[in-house]
């Protein structure tokens, strides 16, 4: 049945998957939702969107996402309320963030109305898969490939801008050990480090595989000049709290604009906890942990909210982390401050949550 709204054109799916799918055992990011949206940009402007029953794509193999790298996303989630209101966390943030990826892949801005319009419209279909109770979601992945069939080194002329949606639960669950990198780098000054790239991702695979295979979940991630300043965790930024102080890195044009980087700084400053926003010395922070000092680190970033880190390693020196799992640490209470402004369960004071309605 196709329904016509505004802007977007509706196919609902004649059946549904839910009834498949076991939510007390999910994996994160394999199983999607019933729908997905869709919009194709030809001849310079982005054509009619439409919301349709999630599928396989079919794409010409010179379609140029796959020879150059024209590929951009963003992660988000949807949480669902005990009264059964369904809740954005500062949206307008995601898309800001995917239009300036966009445009350093030399890509087109995407509407604002049609993104607005096509993921509330996409979250009212598929309202069923979004489970109520802390550290249930339904994350969200808009993204953008380049379509058109062509093998030149050069912008494509044709795009393809989708959501796609996949029920999650909480997302590492135990506290991680990681590997401070002496050789890799994430990114470059003058890089893409700042954009939400696809390849940015691939390129972190092989140096995590070797620390995995001593012993590591993730690596903590350096600057690539000269290896001596700490940046960000994984795929996530990363903060470290000394005695009572937090400290994280600044955003660079290598270091992504987390969304939930920035609400743990406005939370600090909101409970009286010092946050300093400043490069960070890995030998600062080693001898922090040698004299007692460092109490925390952990990552934040929208999968896992905050991930704790119980260890790190540095040039064959191994440091454990005294703070991981206390009742008061910083990692627990940001944490529970952010689930409860998520989940609508206390005051939004800075109109972080956007209701869709």
């Amino acid at each position: 049945m196709a329904i016509q709204t505004e802007n977007i054109s509706i196919e609902k799916s004649t059946t549904t998957k839910i009834n498949e799918v076991d939510f007390s055992k999910l994996d994160f990011g394999k199983v999607f939702t019933d729908h997905m949206f869709v919009c194709d940009y030809e001849n310079g402007q982005w054509q009619a969107p439409k919301i349709m029953p999630y599928q396989a794509m079919t794409f010409e193999p010179s379609a140029r996402v796959f020879h150059y790298g024209q590929a951009v996303f963003e992660g988000m989630k949807a949480y669902k309320d005990d009264h059964g209101k369904v809740f954005l966390f500062r949206p307008e943030q995601n898309f800001e963030r995917i239009n300036k990826s966009s445009e350093r892949l030399a890509m087109p801005a995407f509407p604002e109305n049609y993104f607005f319009e096509g993921l509330e419209a996409l979250l009212k279909l598929d309202s069923d898969w979004i489970k109520p109770g802390l550290g249930n979601s339904l994350y969200i992945r808009p993204f953008v490939i380049a379509t058109e069939p062509a093998i030149s080194a050069s912008p494509a002329n044709t795009y393809r801008f989708m959501i796609i949606c996949s029920p999650a639960q909480s997302y590492y669950n135990s506290p991680v050990r990681v590997l401070v990198a002496e050789q890799f780098s994430r990114s470059a000054n003058g890089g893409v480090g700042a954009a939400k790239a696809a390849g940015n991702y691939a390129a972190q695979f092989y140096p995590t595989s070797l620390a995995q295979k001593e012993g590591f979940q993730q690596i903590i991630w350096t600057d690539a000049d000269t290896h001596s300043f700490l940046e960000e965790a994984g795929t996530m930024n990363v903060f470290f709290r000394v005695n009572d102080k937090l400290i994280t890195a600044p955003v660079s044009d290598r270091i992504l604009d987390g969304i939930t980087r920035k609400s743990i700084i406005q939370l600090a400053e909101d409970l009286g906890i010092t946050c300093e926003v400043r490069q960070v010395k890995v030998d600062e922070i080693k001898q922090a942990a040698k004299d007692g000092s460092l109490k925390e680190v952990f990552g934040a970033g929208t999968a896992a909210v905050i991930s704790e880190i119980s260890a790190f390693q540095h040039k064959d020196e191994l440091f454990e982390i005294s703070g991981v799992g206390a009742e008061d640490s910083y990692a627990k209470l940001f944490k529970q401050t952010l689930l409860n402004i998520q989940y609508n369960v206390s005051d939004d004071a800075h109109g972080w949550r956007r209701e869709v309605k």
